[in-house]
């Protein structure tokens, strides 16, 4: 599959697919807080600049009867509501990876896991599917565990990944850097692999890298930087920003870091670190939507991440009830190229 080409996430899109909250069980008194979190992020996707730059025509999967008929009641009109099973919302894992083949666009579709068998739920291993025959895309299948938030991509052939995750033998046992590039040059139409180490504390992804370091430019990478004494990834924090200085893109670039402030400390109601992070945005036609966790560093990362997307708004929208269930706007939202 080497005629791939996976465009990057600032180049213009068709639409962006994500999921509605529907699991009561799942979400239990987060479900409420965590369903007008996702409607904020969609209005602001949706929205067009002052200048007239063009929102995002979303597409929102709800599962249920009661589902859809919150989800319709909940959101603008203008969004595309779908009845399409999944087993939770975080459709960069469990749904399709849109590339460009020659003229057309097709989902890529890989083998998923639960994170490494750490959550098993109906229909997390179909939903991709689902997404592809209501996007009217065909489906091109790989042969090995992928979850999309553990790749990023330039629209130029690299792609950013950990070794944490990709080389987990929780994954695709017996993997070691050489077998995951040739795997992922094949199905992802990738020229080059960059290679960081781990990712947040306590992140059950086992340290995607879109909590970490995101391409947001060509040649160019944000990652974040400590944010008070007690932040609990300092030291990883700081050799991401050191290795990212050191590498080369497929272009041959030498990477520029843009570093912004990491929430920093963040518990859960049991007094855990929990992986917040301001990395975890997603790139609209017109918005960049930035989650933030009412921390003290939420100003300066949204002030910082505004002067690295200088044609577009940039929304910063609280992610508190999403990050419950361990991830926040990227994990939630996959883009359609146009």
């Amino acid at each position: 599959m080497t005629d791939l080409t996976i465009p990057a996430e600032w180049a213009p899109h068709k639409a962006i697919w994500t999921c509605w909250p529907s699991a009561a069980d799942l979400w239990q008194e987060d479900l409420e807080p965590a369903r007008a979190e996702v409607a904020a992020m969609v209005r602001a996707l949706i929205a067009t600049t002052p200048e007239g730059g063009r929102g995002d025509v979303v597409h929102v999967l709800a599962c249920g009867a009661e589902a859809l008929a919150n989800a319709r009641a909940a959101l603008p009109k203008a969004v595309n509501v779908h009845d399409i099973a999944f087993g939770d919302i975080w459709l960069r894992d469990t749904g399709p990876i849109f590339a460009r083949r020659g003229d057309q666009i097709v989902a890529l579709r890989f083998g998923f896991n639960g994170w490494g068998g750490k959550y098993d739920l109906a229909h997390d291993d179909s939903v991709g599917d689902g997404v592809a025959r209501a996007a009217g895309v065909s489906t091109v299948r790989a042969p090995f565990i992928l979850e999309g938030g553990a790749v990023d991509h330039d629209g130029d052939g690299t792609v950013l990944t950990t070794r944490q995750c990709l080389l987990n033998p929780n994954r695709n046992p017996g993997w070691d850097e050489a077998t995951a590039e040739a795997f992922l040059k094949r199905a992802l139409g990738a020229r080059k692999i960059l290679w960081l180490g781990d990712g947040l504390a306590n992140d059950h992804t086992d340290g995607h890298v879109d909590n970490i370091a995101r391409f947001i430019g060509p040649g160019r990478v944000v990652c974040m930087e400590p944010f008070g004494e007690d932040d609990p990834n300092q030291a990883v924090l700081d050799q991401i920003a050191a290795d990212l200085a050191a590498m080369r893109d497929a272009q041959g670039r030498v990477l520029d870091v843009v570093r912004i402030p990491s929430p920093g400390r963040v518990l859960d109601e049991d007094g855990e670190v929990i992986p917040a992070s301001h990395l975890n945005f997603i790139i609209g036609n017109a918005s960049v939507v930035m989650p933030h966790y009412g921390t003290a560093s939420a100003d300066a990362a949204l002030r910082a991440l505004a002067a690295a997307f200088p044609g577009r708004r940039v929304v910063g929208i609280q992610s508190n009830a999403i990050l419950t269930g361990g991830g926040s706007f990227h994990c939630i939202t996959q883009q359609e190229p146009a």
